[in-house]
């Protein structure tokens, strides 16, 4: 059976799928983008503090699901510009103290709100 998880007070996503499905003891995490959950507002105009906004959205669905972002096994990152991919590395590495998750990095063309960083991930209990 599979649970929806959402991070407390988030505007609803904006489209028709959730934040995150909880089935067993694995979580489905959607692709997060640079959104404020409480506000709304896309963090703009540095790579750094987008890709920071985004492992905190993803952190919050993980506390919601009683994980923590050692249970993350596979991340997929999906940047606007390859040229970032450094400064996106130095933030997403500090969320992750050992081992480290599967992952690919790919450049899109465009992403949801034009926002320059969405991440995806699974995670298991």
């Amino acid at each position: 059976m599979k649970k929806v998880i959402q991070i407390p007070g988030a505007p609803t996503p904006i489209g028709p799928y959730s934040q995150a499905i909880l089935v067993n003891d694995t979580l489905y995490v959607s692709g997060q983008i640079p959104m404020h959950p409480k506000t709304g507002e896309i963090v703009e105009n540095d790579i750094k503090n987008a890709t920071k906004q985004v492992m905190e959205n993803i952190e919050a669905l993980l506390k919601e699901a009683e994980m923590t972002m050692d249970n993350i096994v596979k991340c997929s990152i999906f940047l606007k510009d390859l040229e970032n991919f450094v400064d996106v590395n130095e933030i997403y590495a500090s969320y992750f103290r050992s081992l480290p998750p599967a992952r690919e990095t790919v450049q899109v063309a465009r992403l949801p709100k034009d926002v320059d960083v969405e991440i995806s991930c699974i995670a298991i209990k």
